[in-house]
């Protein structure tokens, strides 16, 4: 199975997720062959302190698209698409909005991830369903608080099971 870990991430957070659910699907596609790609997905807009955790947390709030930088990889080529996004102001960040809307049709099957500070990971996976029409396999959400303490691999552990268990299925 060919799977892309796509995710944005503002502080390193997210990101730190990406890279550990990357790094366990690694190691099955090393043995079966298969490949894991992660596009870090890139935001033009600067979003860094004080500033743009305020844009961030406007934008989200009012569902705005953003310009992103060119992807690497098109997710029309993998069997999975594992998408991850930060949660700002209850909701899913711009750049990932962004990018479910622009490649809402190129997702064979979908799974979601999310950091945030207390809530609102339901909503934005709901939100990120009716984007790209696809029910997901399962989704997992962590607290800023879990990651950063480093107690999250359980929970990461219980995600990718279903995804080895789902994922492998044939059902669409």
């Amino acid at each position: 199975m060919k799977v892309l870990v796509a995710f944005y991430s503002r502080t390193g957070t997210t990101k730190k997720v990406a890279e550990r659910i990357a790094e366990k699907l690694g190691a099955d596609s090393d043995a079966t062959g298969h490949g894991v790609s992660v596009e870090e997905i890139k935001d033009t807009v600067d979003r860094s302190g004080a500033r743009g955790y305020l844009l961030a947390g406007r934008d989200s709030v009012r569902r705005k698209l953003t310009k992103l930088e060119n992807l690497q990889f098109n997710p029309a080529e993998y069997d999975l698409a594992i998408i991850g996004t930060p949660i700002w102001a209850w909701n899913m960040s711009a750049p990932i909005r962004t990018y479910v809307s622009q490649q809402k049709n190129n997702f064979k099957k979908a799974a979601f991830f999310c950091t945030m500070g207390g809530s609102g990971g339901k909503r934005a996976f709901s939100e990120m369903e009716k984007i790209i029409e696809l029910k997901p396999i399962t989704t997992l959400a962590l607290t800023t608080k879990e990651v950063v303490g480093g107690n999250f691999s359980e929970k990461v552990e219980k995600f990718l099971r279903v995804i080895r268990e789902e994922g492998l299925s044939t059902k669409g």
